[in-house]
């Protein structure tokens, strides 16, 4: 009980919020409607979205594959891939991302520290790609003028924000001793940030070989891509007018949504992130919600399979290896 209280400054604002997101959800959602909603649905157009479920989980194993420089092998990194989203899913404090590190590296033979960064990488990439969905989308959604315009230009920093972690990937030494330079007057800024900014670009390290960054962009770009047909075919199926920038615009909302703190698995926060944006461009917040429950079956699917089939042909449970991450994360502290 000790332990809980203590870590409560670290769950407890992520429960509020999911805590509050729900209760809006209730209050505003009419659940007769809902399941009507469910029922109308285009079942045909939903089983090609779930389907792509797996495809896009497959090429999300091959991008974390290509930050590894093919060092382990593609079996293995599909099933941590998979292990990883089913623990995100379930348990606290992000330890998804942890343990898929942690269960590569006892089967890998890699270091957990070199695989690490790796995750980092691959999340901040993740970042830069939702906030350009997200901001290219919202001038076509709110009908701005220049819209075309924005987005071009939404997309030039993002080339721009590639171009310069490849530029640090190139001279990371020179960037940590500016840092250190910069930061002599304050020893706990000068500490933390060392540490920080040296795991960072230990993982930017991956990108110094031009070949390979070619590669893992390809392979993030080809996987928003397939996510972004996967979130327009599961609106079209409820919303035969939809177009495709509501698909930018809630795949948007949808990486927000599971970026901010919340209880496991965005418990709330991805609901509420998905109808609300959803319920912009169609006023209705019961059909919303509908779409919002079906990306979030979307999401479990994909891990629920190929994580649950991962810790079964490996004798794992969950109970232990979040008992086993606790003690791991403990050490490491």
């Amino acid at each position: 009980m000790s332990q809980f209280l203590k870590n409560s400054k670290r769950w407890l604002p992520g429960a509020l919020i999911s805590i509050a997101l729900i209760a809006a959800i209730l209050c505003f959602v009419d659940f007769g409607t809902m399941l009507d909603s469910i029922r109308a649905a285009d079942f045909r157009i939903l089983a090609i979205a779930m389907a792509l479920s797996f495809v896009w989980l497959l090429v999300r194993a091959k991008i974390w594959q290509t930050l590894l420089r093919d060092k382990p092998v593609y079996r293995e990194v599909l099933f941590a891939t998979g292990e990883g989203y089913l623990l995100n899913n379930i348990l606290p404090f992000r330890l998804g991302e942890l343990g898929r590190a942690f269960l590569l590296s006892r089967k890998s033979g890699m270091q957990f520290g070199e695989i690490l960064p790796t995750i980092f990488i691959e999340r901040s990439v993740d970042l830069a790609f939702s906030a350009a969905i997200f901001l290219a989308a919202l001038p076509f959604v709110v009908g701005t003028a220049g819209s075309e315009r924005i987005g071009i230009i939404v997309g030039v920093l993002v080339v721009i924000g590639l171009a310069v972690m490849y530029i640090l990937a190139r001279n990371n030494q020179w960037a940590l001793d500016l840092f250190h330079k910069l930061s002599a007057r304050w020893p706990a800024l000068q500490k933390t940030g060392g540490s920080f900014l040296e795991s960072f670009f230990t993982g930017l390290g991956v990108l110094t070989n031009g070949w390979l960054f070619v590669r893992f962009l390809f392979w993030m770009t080809l996987d928003w891509a397939i996510a972004l047909l996967a979130y327009y075919l599961m609106i079209l199926a409820y919303f035969p007018q939809a177009q495709w920038t509501w698909g930018l615009f809630i795949l948007g909302a949808a990486a927000f949504g599971g970026a901010v703190p919340s209880l496991p698995g965005a418990v709330g926060t991805f609901e509420g992130a998905v109808a609300g944006a959803l319920t912009l461009l169609t006023n209705d917040q019961s059909t919303a919600l509908a779409v919002a429950l079906t990306a979030r079956f979307y999401n479990y699917l994909n891990s629920g399979v190929i994580g649950g089939i991962g810790l079964l042909r490996e004798g794992q449970t969950l109970s232990g290896i979040y008992q086993e991450l606790m003690a791991f994360r403990k050490n490491e502290e």
